[in-house]
């Protein structure tokens, strides 16, 4: 069992670089929660492939303050149509 977890940690991180995908996409593909995702990939991955794991933080890094971004503008937007 515990190979298993170990095999997908592995698995996810690098579905992720491949693709450049998002916790949410893996974890969609993966049929897994977001929260397996995380799990595996920010905790089990740094002393399992120290490497990967730092690929997948970069790619995180670089997305989220773009999706943070997009959120707020569609916040106020559907404000601002709101009070039209």
């Amino acid at each position: 069992m515990k190979g298993i977890v170990e095999e997908r940690a592995v698995e996810l991180a690098e579905y992720i670089v491949e693709n450049k995908t998002t916790v949410r996409a893996a974890a969609k593909q993966f049929g897994v929660s977001k929260s397996t995702v995380h799990m595996d990939v920010a905790r089990r991955l740094r002393s399992l492939n120290p490497q990967l794991y730092s690929e997948v933080r970069d790619i995180n890094k670089a997305q989220r303050h773009i999706r943070g971004g997009l959120a707020t503008r569609e916040k106020y937007k559907s404000m601002k149509e709101e009070n039209k």
